[in-house]
């Protein structure tokens, strides 16, 4: 009968202690996105009803060239920053891991320090340096192109350097994350491959990556999601333009919503959106696990 009773108290604790998560989990996010899909099957407008349509707005979408336009961006915005952030996040986690004591606090902070600036800082800052006229690195530009260039207002430039300033911006994160899986490894297994005679690129290739693996699947799958979610830059520093150059999903999205009022259309458009996250993310992280095992 006691252990009964414990076993109930145990249950009351645990109920207790995940009612507020639930709470929270189902009025912030599982009802909103439960109504994001139901709006995708109506022609409601941003707030209030709207009659049900189907698949209209779905079908709809393979006609829209915005939204095709949209689409290759974001693919194009992945492919410049996921795998680049990872590598430069990599290499900056192994430099600060070689010191120690203050200069490796303060040198990790340096880093971090983008992390937790508000992004309307980061682009600020970033537009500042790159004004065609008084921007600090206008030079550099010119030495690249043979002349000053508009970058935000330049098709051919306008996402690579969004993609510059996003990991510029994010990957302190990254960094930190690293520099944790890196400390996890013993230091000893470092000792035995130094006996074996193994030089730095073996000591790397043999021990560091296999072990660093886990996270750096993790840093894959998360800066995945993050950029098939990007916004606020593309919507501070060119607006999707020049062109729709720059015109991703997520704009599409607080176009028709919030500017056309087109509430059906825009949820359909973010449901596609949240599918292909969800899939993308689940098969990466998959082949990452069996990349991991292999």
């Amino acid at each position: 009968m006691a252990m009964i009773e414990n076993r109930r108290r145990k249950s009351l604790i645990a109920l207790t202690m995940v009612t507020p998560f639930v709470v929270t989990f189902s009025v912030f996010f599982l009802y909103p996105m439960l109504e994001m899909v139901r709006m995708s099957f109506t022609d409601a407008p941003l707030i209030g009803g709207g009659k049900w349509v189907g698949l209209d707005n779905y079908l709809k979408l393979f006609s829209d060239r915005l939204f095709t336009i949209s689409l290759k961006n974001n693919a194009y915005f992945v492919a410049l920053t996921v795998i680049p952030t990872t590598a430069i996040a990599l290499l900056i986690a192994l430099a600060i891991s070689r010191l120690s004591g203050v200069r490796q606090t303060v040198v990790m902070s340096l880093f971090f320090l983008p992390y937790v600036l508000p992004v309307s800082v980061v682009t600020e800052i970033w537009a500042w340096m790159l004004d065609l006229q008084f921007g600090i690195l206008q030079p550099v530009i010119s030495l690249i192109a043979g002349k000053p260039v508009a970058v935000f207002k330049n098709p051919y430039w306008v996402m690579p350097m969004v993609a510059v300033v996003t990991i510029w911006w994010t990957n302190g994160f990254n960094v930190l994350l690293f520099i944790a899986g890196l400390r996890n490894i013993p230091a000893e297994l470092y000792e035995a491959a130094a006996l074996d005679g193994a030089t730095t690129w073996q000591k790397f290739s043999r021990v560091t990556w296999p072990l660093l693996w886990p996270v750096t699947a993790l840093v894959l799958t998360l800066q995945l999601i993050l950029q098939l979610k990007i916004f606020d830059q593309i919507y501070l520093l060119s607006g999707g333009g020049p062109f729709n150059s720059s015109y991703v999903l997520l704009l599409k999205v607080y176009r028709e919503a919030f500017q056309s009022n087109n509430g059906g259309y825009a949820s359909a458009v973010a449901t596609v959106l949240f599918v292909l996250i969800v899939v993308i993310s689940v098969l990466q992280f998959q082949l990452l696990r069996i990349r991991r095992n292999a």
